[in-house]
């Protein structure tokens, strides 16, 4: 079962680059050989299966889950029908264990955040959700007010050291480390680096 203390959320109003940058991180935390999962709120009804297709007859039959699997991966399909919508964390207790899980959405959840805001015409929700451990912007906007750390768009670096940290796990600079011990002056050097992403995150 997987841990809420491994989840960081990303969010953002629509057509932010939520979905964009969520992509990025999984392909370079992977990259440093993390195990990352992600989950996705979608606002509206979503169907992964097809009609005709055997699953999606045993749905219209009435089960209440069906789970489809082969020898490359399995994925189940409950019908909510009268039950409430599950919150974030028991959507996460039936996922398998994870360094990193990224969830897309989720506002209004109380685990850490980061938020993607690249519209100025929109509403900064950091400065009104506490939960928010970081702002994603384009470099050089100025957030007046905004009391947690802002992150150039472009530094996928120091927001992927931001969510391993969150997570308890090694920051790349760390992991350089470990992977690369005959190299002691440049893990030296990556470290100094990170302590600045330090600072800004105790500026919150």
């Amino acid at each position: 079962m997987a841990d809420m203390n491994k989840v960081v959320g990303i969010i953002g109003w629509q057509n932010s680059g939520k979905t964009t940058l969520v992509v990025e991180l999984v392909t370079h935390l992977t990259a440093k050989g993390l195990t990352v999962s992600t989950v996705k709120h979608a606002h509206h009804a979503f169907d992964i299966d097809k009609p005709g297709k055997d699953s999606f007859k045993h749905r219209e039959a009435g089960a209440r889950e069906v789970m489809v699997a082969s020898d490359t991966r399995w994925a189940l399909m409950r019908e909510l029908k009268n039950e409430t919508q599950p919150l974030l964390p028991d959507l996460v207790a039936r996922m398998a264990n994870a360094d990193i899980i990224l969830a897309e959405g989720f506002k209004s959840g109380h685990h850490p955040k980061i938020e993607v805001w690249r519209d100025t015409e929109t509403e900064l929700l950091a400065l009104s959700d506490p939960t928010i451990i970081a702002v994603i912007a384009p470099s050089g906007t100025p957030i007046p007010d905004c009391l947690c750390p802002i992150l150039a768009r472009e530094d996928l670096t120091d927001i992927a050291d931001l969510i391993c940290k969150t997570c308890g796990n090694k920051v790349e600079s760390e992991i350089i480390g470990t992977q690369n011990t005959g190299t002691q002056n440049t893990g030296t050097q990556n470290t100094g680096t990170q302590n600045t992403g330090t600072q800004k995150i105790g500026t919150k």
